[in-house]
């Protein structure tokens, strides 16, 4: 299956959720209740909830609309206007960049850079890989595998290390390459451990001080099955650091996929990439209106070459 169709049925259990709610006859208080509890139960959050159905009332009636089946789109269009990625959101690919990759333990950091990694490698950039998770067994030789896999090069030192130094050493050997993207694994412990944030910020530093010149992202990785402690995971960090980009990993089925929607209205930060299983291609950057669409689709297993052929003929048909 190709990214869309996965995706689609990564979230089918949350768009056949909302398939039943619109199929009610008509637009009553019912129909409102059980559209609020669909939403909150997808994870969009309270606070994105109730601006979806203060913004549908208000369509509704300045619309007179009175069929349920209606009010479908009004709430896709709802949801798309607090999920906007901004023009300047990948403008890290068009400079010498830095990138911190922040999270939890398990959300799938290690992973989702080794992702990247590939990703840019495959199409022509230079990437370096940091090791600075200097305390999680295991973590450096995980990153080693990925950086091999993929094909580029990594700076590391021993377990225990201090993380900065890695760092340290990353920021000169990039500066000295020219390299286009260097991605630096982080520590993940523990979020709300001051220790940890203290690290973080010491690590900006040596960035900032060492290779001024440099574009500095920081993106966050949650895991998308583990809902509202996904987005607490990010108030968390973006008080202590900031946070321009999303990494949504793990929406495989198990998701409830509203959650995509709450992290971005409530945290005005974009999610920037969604990943769908565990292949090199199952991150790919985030489409706000394929995700919607996928929330929101009545399931098929065509495939995203089979939809085209089917839409192609359908525009000649008509």
């Amino acid at each position: 299956m190709g990214f869309f169709q996965r995706l689609k049925e990564g979230l089918k259990k949350t768009s056949d959720s909302f398939t039943n709610v619109f199929k009610a006859n008509e637009i009553d208080d019912d129909f409102y209740d059980e559209l609020e509890e669909t939403l909150i139960s997808a994870d969009m959050g309270f606070e994105t909830t109730e601006k979806v159905i203060d913004d549908l009332k208000e369509k509704v009636e300045e619309l007179g609309i009175r069929d349920a089946s209606e009010c479908k789109e009004l709430v896709m269009n709802s949801l798309r206007d607090q999920m906007n990625v901004p023009d300047n959101a990948y403008c890290f690919e068009d400079a010498k960049t830095v990138m911190l990759i922040i999270g939890v333990n398990g959300v799938g950091k290690t992973t989702s850079i080794g992702k990247l990694a590939a990703q840019y490698k495959n199409q022509g950039r230079s990437v370096l890989l940091a090791a600075a998770d200097t305390f999680r067994a295991g973590a450096i030789d995980q990153l080693k595998t990925w950086a091999e896999r993929a094909g580029v090069d990594i700076i590391a030192q021993g377990e225990g290390a201090d993380p900065s130094a890695v760092v340290f050493d990353a920021v000169k050997a990039a500066k000295a390459r020219k390299t286009n993207l260097t991605l630096i694994d982080t520590a993940g412990r523990l979020h709300n451990k001051k220790n940890l944030m203290d690290e973080l910020a010491k690590m900006r530093r040596v960035i900032t001080r060492e290779y001024p010149e440099c574009y500095v992202e920081t993106m966050i990785v949650l895991d998308g099955s583990t809902g509202q402690n996904a987005l607490e995971q990010a108030r968390q960090f973006s008080t202590v650091t900031e946070i321009n980009g999303i990494i949504l990993t793990k929406l495989d089925g198990t998701a409830k996929g509203g959650i995509a929607v709450a992290i971005q209205s409530e945290l005005n930060v974009p999610v920037k990439y969604i990943g769908v299983g565990e292949k090199i291609d199952d991150l790919q950057k985030f489409d706000p209106d394929e995700y919607i669409n996928a929330l929101f689709a009545d399931f098929d297993m065509r495939t995203d070459e089979e939809i085209i052929v089917d839409e192609a003929i359908k525009n000649m048909e008509d």
